[in-house]
């Protein structure tokens, strides 16, 4: 009896590990590491750190868990339902893709330039982990732009795992965020902004040209 589960269970691990062969071959890592430097640049959980901070004090505790699933649940719908969207309001992906090439381009300029182009009132600050934690600080218009112009250059999975690592990423900041910020000198996070900064900038430049061409 135990040979004939072993038999039936053969084929569906079989099955299985050719499905994932298959989607691991399709992968290109190569992609996924711009995506993911991309999407780490853009929602820069690292130079927020002294805002995070800040909000714990005036609100009190953040909520790791809380914070990433519902940025999560945001990146995934945008991932999936953006294209949807789009075409129910009428908008190519390639305008969406320079529409989001600019706000990415001002992203960088910001970061490079340490100047605030995007401005935020005061009492958008003062919620929770949802707001303005979740929403607009790690999922918010810039992110969810983001990821509808990668998807004219790379392929979703590519995106999703490129989503995946991000949150997992960001979860640990919200989780340490006082022990990184302790190890980490303000100093050393400007730097760091900057550097990504460039690159963004260059990626936003390349989304650009891309999309008009």
């Amino acid at each position: 009896m135990g040979s004939d589960v072993r038999t039936g269970s053969s084929p569906v691990w079989g099955t299985f590990f050719i499905f994932f062969s298959f989607l691991f071959m399709a992968i290109d890592f190569q992609n996924v590491f711009k995506v993911t430097i991309t999407l780490f640049t853009v929602i820069d959980i690292v130079g927020v750190l002294p805002l995070l901070i800040d909000i714990t004090r005036k609100t009190g505790k953040i909520h790791p868990e809380k914070a990433t699933m519902t940025s999560l649940i945001i990146l995934l719908a945008t991932l999936l339902l953006g294209d949807s969207l789009l075409a129910f309001l009428g908008v190519s992906r390639s305008s969406f893709a320079v529409a989001g090439g600019i706000i990415l381009f001002l992203l960088a300029m910001e970061m490079i330039l340490g100047r605030d182009i995007f401005k935020s009132s005061d009492h958008s600050h003062k919620v929770s982990s949802i707001v303005p934690v979740a929403f607009p600080l790690i999922s918010g218009a810039g992110t969810m732009t983001t990821i509808l112009s990668l998807k004219t250059q790379f392929e979703e999975v590519e995106i999703l795992i490129a989503i995946l690592i991000n949150i997992i990423i960001v979860y640990i900041v919200l989780r340490y965020m006082h022990k990184i910020q302790e190890m980490i000198s303000e100093t050393t996070i400007q730097v760091m902004r900057k550097l990504f900064g460039v690159i963004l900038l260059a990626i936003a430049v390349g989304i650009i040209s891309k999309n008009l061409a």
